[in-house]
């Protein structure tokens, strides 16, 4: 079996472009991937252009040997984009080569050491009630009892950080007396906290209230402070989704600086990487929870690394909506997704005919503006 061709399709999800790739063969067998949009998107499909031209009659089942290859001839980091369209190329890889075994991935992988995958829902209101209200319908519908929200209910940039702290931990006690005490709560503070004293008053604000997770309080750069920052809470602290390869969470983990990681599959380098990063998390005893703000595809690839990961937690899940290039989407059931074990491959197709629509949206961040006119972390 060979390559002989590679697709990129700019599509969308929600209100932020997506861009899938697929890989074809000359024995008909073809697989797809999602890439992560760090933006500028039209950026990824002329760099999916460059790799068919280093991997063009490869046999796509040799993953390690392609992956390694798309490093070599790189060179130099090939950096967020790089990595971004080498995720997509890694899940079209397994893809078609779960397809050619007439096996899931995820037995590729090893095999499943769980039945189905645990995930948890995003949820907000103006107030405690609200947020324990919003969580009620998402359960009800759905069977969820894991769910994220933001900290912040006044603005960290313009406010005293005392009150921050205090309008958090009011947030936060309002959800749970509203809320059957079994329902677990996370929050993702976004990166926003520039100094490590004030992630840690926010964290212990939260910690009364016993958090699943305090998400990324801090920039990833400077490790140390991860480590000395977690040293001194007393609530889980997650993080990953801005790392990239297994060298950067091998950093973190070896400084103690995680409870929990979250890499994402469409950033850190494909399904294969993230096997990698998951090992050396599970010899430090940290678990992994994918970052997954993506799209169903991308849910599709993190369902089957889940399935066969032993120190997988739970996973980030955003509902499909009206999204219809996807067959049939992985939806939740009791708050769990059901692996699919008749299903070759990723156990989804993607819609060519209505993907090939050119439906780019233009999106990017936002900068908030502080009193002082100089900008914070969105």
């Amino acid at each position: 079996m060979k390559i002989t061709a590679i697709k990129s399709y700019m599509t969308c999800f929600g209100s932020r472009p997506r861009v899938l790739v697929k890989i074809e063969t000359d024995e008909g067998l073809y697989g797809w991937g999602e890439a992560y949009n760090h933006g500028p998107d039209r950026s990824i499909p002329p760099i999916v252009d460059y790799i068919f031209e280093m991997i063009q009659g490869e046999d796509p089942r040799r993953i390690e040997y392609i992956m390694l290859k798309l490093y070599q001839q790189f060179r130099f980091p090939p950096g967020a984009m790089g990595l971004a369209a080498f995720s997509a190329v890694d899940h079209a890889l397994w893809d078609i080569s779960g397809k050619a075994a007439n096996l899931p991935v995820y037995m590729l992988l090893g095999g499943s050491v769980r039945d189905r995958v645990r995930v948890y829902a995003h949820f907000g209101g103006n107030d405690g009630v609200e947020a324990a209200e919003q969580a009620a319908a998402l359960n009800e519908k759905w069977g969820f009892t894991a769910f994220k929200t933001g900290p912040y209910k006044i603005s960290p940039d313009a406010s005293r950080w005392g009150r921050v702290c205090s309008e958090a931990a009011r947030y936060f006690e309002g959800i749970r007396v509203n809320s059957p005490e079994d329902w677990e709560f996370a929050f993702d503070a976004h990166a926003k906290i520039f100094e490590p004293i004030k992630a840690l008053q926010l964290a212990n604000a939260l910690a009364p209230y016993d958090p699943l997770f305090y998400e990324e309080p801090l920039r990833p750069e400077y490790i140390p402070a991860w480590a000395r920052l977690r040293s001194q809470m007393q609530v889980p602290l997650a993080t990953g989704e801005s790392l990239y390869g297994r060298w950067e969470f091998l950093d973190l983990i070896a400084a103690q600086g995680a409870d929990i990681i979250q890499p994402d599959v469409c950033v850190c380098g494909g399904l294969l990487e993230m096997r990698k990063i998951a090992a050396i998390a599970e010899a430090h005893y940290v678990t992994v929870a994918p970052h997954n703000p993506m799209g169903p595809l991308a849910t599709a690839v993190n369902l089957h690394f889940a399935a066969a990961t032993p120190n997988f937690s739970i996973l980030e899940y955003l509902l499909p909506g009206d999204n219809q290039w996807l067959d049939e989407p992985y939806l939740p059931k009791d708050g769990y997704l059901e692996l699919r074990s008749d299903r070759p491959g990723l156990g989804v197709e993607v819609d060519e005919k209505l993907v090939s629509q050119d439906a780019y949206l233009h999106w990017q961040r936002t900068c908030p503006v502080r009193p002082d006119g100089s900008t914070g972390y969105i």
